[in-house]
């Protein structure tokens, strides 16, 4: 997003955060009628570039948006949508996209609210993995032939009682509905989200061998130390890693091309 979708999905975002401070507000069922709105909007194309138009005003777009919405959403879920509408949109799409994205960042504070965010977070990092690794289920999962609902079926059988109740809505909803996302960027965005929560970088560690809790502790002071930020340690075990240990953060890959930083993240470890 660019310009005003950009300044939009901000504001959206602190509105939404005001709202999940107060324990009054359900955050899960808040994630679960934001995704019903995302759905809307993606189905009704016309509905969505009305409330985009910048040539309408902004009170009677939010005030359409409240009568389509009422008696079908939460109070507190038709306001959100309206200050969204009543914002100005680059492009019709990045309103559905906003939306959506509100979506996971209220499973995820219910998630947050129940000292499970940590878990969720390494939940959707280790489906990432298995998807990766299994062609055919990848195939499955992607697979446009197949039914929502089949495709939900699965997922079921695959996280049902092993992973989260968020995880599992969460990996439900961008599999059951992608919007053009590949299920690997979409997997990583959510994982992004998650880590945004506790203000957060990502690091993905690959190392040869299983690292120590004294280890991680280590790698993820330094990392801290490096970078000026918390970091959470996504970490995977391939035995051909050349060199011990490979760290990924955002697009920037600590290896032998950035020998200093390496040596100092190894210093650090075995100090």
């Amino acid at each position: 997003m660019n310009g005003a979708s950009r300044e939009a999905l901000a504001a959206a975002r602190e509105r939404l955060d005001a709202l999940t401070d107060s324990t009054s507000v359900d955050a899960a069922q808040l994630a679960g009628e934001l995704a019903s709105v995302t759905a809307l909007l993606d189905r009704e194309v016309s509905l969505r570039r009305v409330l985009t138009d910048p040539a309408q005003d902004g009170e009677a777009k939010a005030d359409l948006a409240r009568r389509l919405l009422s008696g079908q959403v939460s109070g507190t879920t038709a306001d959100l949508v309206a200050g969204l509408v009543r914002s100005r949109w680059s492009r019709s799409r990045d309103l559905v996209d906003s939306v959506e994205e509100l979506a996971d960042i209220a499973d995820l504070t219910a998630a947050q609210r129940l000292g499970r965010l940590d878990d969720v977070e390494d939940e959707l990092f280790r489906f990432g993995r298995i998807v990766a690794s299994n062609t055919g289920l990848r195939a499955a999962l992607t697979d446009r032939g197949a039914t929502a609902a089949a495709k939900s079926e699965l997922l079921r059988s695959l996280l049902g009682g092993r992973a989260d109740a968020v995880t599992e809505r969460l990996v439900t909803r961008l599999v059951t509905a992608p919007r053009g996302r590949s299920l690997e960027s979409g997997l990583e965005s959510l994982s992004k989200l998650a880590a945004d929560r506790r203000n957060r970088m990502v690091a993905v560690v690959t190392s040869a061998v299983p690292l120590s809790d004294v280890q991680k502790q280590r790698l993820g002071a330094a990392l801290t130390k490096l970078y000026g930020h918390p970091m959470h340690l996504n970490l995977d075990v391939d035995p051909d890693v050349l060199g011990g240990i490979r760290v990924q953060v955002g697009d920037e890959i600590i290896n032998g091309s950035v020998a200093d930083r390496l040596e100092a993240v190894a210093r650090h470890m075995a100090s």
